[in-house]
């Protein structure tokens, strides 16, 4: 970029071009799995789910990032899970990290319930002041994993694999808007049709509006 612009005659240097890049969420395409980057200066919580019986619907939600390979480039999905249920609430897809997605997949969650707690990782969107004071604002106990601790967030990280071997390395998505209406039906799927031996051979819609 920074040789692009010297050749259209801009006196720019690549320090502030990469700058520039990362403040407007420009990025190459590539697949890129490390989605989660912890901003030093972000307040970090404690992760609070150790050892506690998760029993009910609206207990405890997640979230986390992935990328989704498409034929020329890739997307980035976020997706907010109740643990109990494995109900999908809300996903959205964005071609940038920057957490105004991720945020609209809060509040689209939030539009149907409100959890105790909510646990992510120490990713910078999820440690940011919008994304934070949003679960404040809803008197929502934040958690997140432990540093390099995966297994935190094991039902968002078993949700990823059913949607990438399940779906997407079968279908080679081409472009976004396929991406958008397969992920969409693969969720309606995932959530009304598939069976999980975990939750008695009952699908996640059924134990998480069980009366």
């Amino acid at each position: 970029m920074t040789a692009h612009l010297r050749r259209e005659g801009y006196a720019v240097n690549s320090k502030r071009i990469a700058r520039l890049m990362r403040k407007m969420g420009i990025c190459a395409i590539y697949p890129e799995p490390k989605t989660s980057v912890v901003n030093s200066e972000h307040r970090i919580y404690p992760y609070l789910l150790r050892g506690v019986a998760i029993d009910k619907v609206n207990q405890v939600w997640s979230c986390d990032i992935t990328y989704i390979r498409l034929v020329g480039g890739f997307l980035y999905l976020i997706a907010v899970l109740d643990w109990h249920s494995r109900f999908v609430l809300s996903w959205e897809l964005s071609n940038t990290l920057e957490v105004s997605f991720c945020v609209e997949a809060l509040d689209a969650a939030l539009l149907m319930a409100r959890p105790e707690i909510f646990n992510t990782d120490q990713g910078s969107q999820f440690t940011s002041r919008a994304f934070r004071e949003k679960l404040e604002s809803h008197a929502i106990q934040i958690s997140m994993d432990g540093r390099g601790r995966a297994f935190d967030n094991i039902f968002i990280e078993r949700l990823w694999r059913s949607v990438k071997y399940e779906d997407v390395y079968l279908k080679d998505y081409r472009d976004g808007w396929e991406a958008r209406e397969g992920i969409g039906n693969y969720f309606v799927f995932y959530n009304e049709k598939r069976l999980h031996s975990s939750l008695g051979y009952r699908t996640p819609k059924e134990v998480y509006f069980a009366k």
